[in-house]
């Protein structure tokens, strides 16, 4: 490598990572105890236990659980349900209009055995922010929705840029030193560059794949816009003039959740969009399904129910591009391998923080860091650098 093209690469690398070093600490703390969110909300979680009743105990029909949460709000509609998998629990969410932004929108957890009503929480806009719910904020949108989703993955991507620089950097700077060398003897400023370069080198996949797979799921909102413009849209073309779906005339939603769970076997249902939902159809169930391994868990397939008629309409083939934004989702948080996994993620998340922090000293010491790198380099490669 000449040295004009080293300096191109360590200019590329000084100035994405300056650009972009706060923003991806604050990504990297607040990553930190999302990885084990579920274990935290556990942890924190007060509700009412489960009723002690045996394991074998079939679901309550979703039919019950839907009148129940009418009789409670009536006049109220019903966007959507979700059965957990994990849990024998079932989450109804409800509002008094369809739009995806109703200030008293809110849920009712019902246990999904007995189909008594666990919790009746108060609408999203009155609940105060929990940690978890801070945390996920700060690190999807930095509280600015679409443009902060947007914002992030640029400073993702200018990551993405700053490590693939770096590692190309490491291999000059390195050339007639042993791998992994800590001058131990030599300057301060000379023991943190060589501890930055190490941990960064040392963790490089890691941080790549951390890094795409972070800047993919923050363009989550406009590839599932993009889906429903086109392949959505084209799906229910044929529906085009038809009256739209009243609540009140609506079929059973149990027999679609078993109509969906038949038409896949082999998967899980977890989730009902209700017609009128931004996020379905206006004419009938969403339901989605899941694998039930650990790696086709985050593989999701949406089906289609007439709510009409009770009907099978489709089985939806997600674009790759959804697909690809599914995979991305567990490798980014490491939550499809277990404990043993978070913990792995989580000690990676501490050294990229190490990582960042001995950048911004580095940054702060510049002008005397140029010059020994740049030395070492003349040295390490026989050239002359201007």
């Amino acid at each position: 490598m000449t040295a004009k093209n080293i300096k191109r690469w360590f200019w590329w690398h000084r100035w994405t990572s300056l650009v972009c070093t706060l923003f991806l600490l604050l990504l990297c703390v607040t990553g930190l105890p999302l990885i084990f969110r579920e274990e935290i909300f556990k942890w924190l979680d007060k509700d009412p236990p489960y009723a002690a009743l045996p394991k074998e105990m079939p679901m309550a029909s979703l039919d019950k659980i839907i009148r129940t949460g009418q009789q409670r709000y009536p006049g109220q509609f019903v966007t959507s349900m979700f059965v957990d998998d994990d849990e024998p629990q079932v989450f109804l969410y409800m509002a008094p209009t369809m739009k995806p932004d109703d200030k008293l929108r809110h849920y009712l957890r019902f246990d999904a055995r007995t189909a008594n009503v666990l919790k009746d929480n108060p609408p999203f806009s009155q609940q105060p922010k929990t940690f978890l719910g801070l945390m996920f904020s700060l690190h999807t949108d930095l509280f600015m929705e679409l443009p902060g989703e947007l914002f992030v993955g640029l400073m993702g991507l200018l990551f993405v840029i700053a490590i693939i620089s770096g590692l190309v950097l490491y291999g000059p700077f390195m050339k007639k030193l042993d791998f992994g060398t800590l001058r131990m003897n030599r300057s301060r400023r000379l023991k943190w560059l060589d501890l930055h370069n190490l941990l960064g080198v040392a963790t490089g996949a890691w941080l790549l794949v951390v890094g795409l797979t972070g800047v993919i799921n923050e363009l989550s909102t406009p590839l599932f816009g993009l889906w429903r413009m086109t392949d959505v849209k084209a799906m229910l073309a044929k529906y085009h003039g038809e009256p739209l779906v009243q609540q009140q005339t609506l079929t059973s939603v149990q027999d679609a959740y078993q109509t969906a769970q038949k038409t896949l076997p082999g998967m899980v249902v977890t989730s009902v969009v209700y017609p009128g939902n931004t996020f379905g159809s206006p004419y009938h169930y969403l339901l989605w399904a899941h694998g039930n391994t650990p790696l086709t868990s985050r593989l999701f397939s949406p089906v289609l129910v007439d709510a009409r008629t009770g009907k099978l309409a489709a089985v939806v083939k997600m674009p790759f591009y959804l697909r690809g934004l599914e995979v991305c989702r567990p490798l980014h948080f490491g939550d499809y391998g277990g404990t043993p996994l978070k913990v792995i993620w989580a000690l990676f998340d501490i050294v990229a923080i190490a990582v960042l922090i001995s950048g911004i000293y580095l940054w702060f010491d510049r002008r005397k860091l140029y010059a020994s790198y740049f030395k070492t380099l003349e040295t390490n490669n026989e050239i002359q650098v201007d």
